[in-house]
């Protein structure tokens, strides 16, 4: 069974119908005593950093989403969750996050369109990694964001995708995952990301 963490900010429905498509049964979890119940966690998120934090810490889900992760059990951030995962954002002021991953969320700067809006492609950066199993560089996902994530540890960072700089798509350090697109509204792509992560989940995939 795999938990999606509902703390109001989540975009709940398309991620919970594409698991079902997959076959695979979630609940929706927003008591921090029920977390540890489940095979795997996902993170979703859409809105502020600030915001999204301070919806978790007052349902107290801050120190039992690291509990869970420090358990060694899969946890997947998707887009502003998985920015959550990383140490600080700079949006609307200096907010810190729950510090599973190194390092700092930070706005797009140029003379460009913000947000980061549409479909990109992919490019791994460790290919043979379990969670990108039946994915190629260069398959389209889909993003909607105006922040991204510079990581700290470039073995954290799994693809990364282009808009007018290398941009943070894929992370992952042992069982903490994140991803920056949509996997539930990036096709057959994320289809089989969000299948790997559940796979990983029940153990087929170390």
């Amino acid at each position: 069974m795999i938990g999606i963490i509902d703390y109001g900010m989540g975009n709940l429905y398309s991620l919970s119908k594409a698991l079902e498509r997959l076959g695979h049964a979630y609940e929706f979890v927003s008591a921090a005593d029920k977390l540890q119940s489940y095979e795997g966690v996902i993170l979703p998120g859409v809105g502020a950093f600030g915001d999204a934090m301070q919806n978790i810490r007052d349902l107290s889900l801050d120190q039992a989403i690291r509990e869970y992760a420090d358990s060694g059990k899969p946890i997947l951030g998707i887009c502003l969750g998985m920015q959550l995962l990383f140490s600080q954002s700079e949006e609307h002021g200096t907010h810190r996050g729950l510090q599973l991953l190194d390092g700092d969320v930070v706005r797009f700067q140029g003379a460009y369109k913000i947000p980061h809006m549409g479909w990109n492609q992919l490019t791994l950066k460790q290919a043979d990694h379990p969670l990108l199993k039946d994915v190629a560089s260069g398959e389209y996902v889909y993003f909607v964001h105006s922040y991204h994530v510079r990581v700290k540890h470039g073995g954290d960072l799994l693809a990364t995708t282009d808009y007018h700089q290398d941009v943070t798509a894929i992370v992952g350090r042992n069982n903490v995952f994140g991803m920056q697109f949509h996997p539930e509204k990036s096709g057959e792509t994320g289809m089989r990301l969000l299948q790997n992560f559940a796979k990983r989940c029940e153990g087929v995939l170390l």
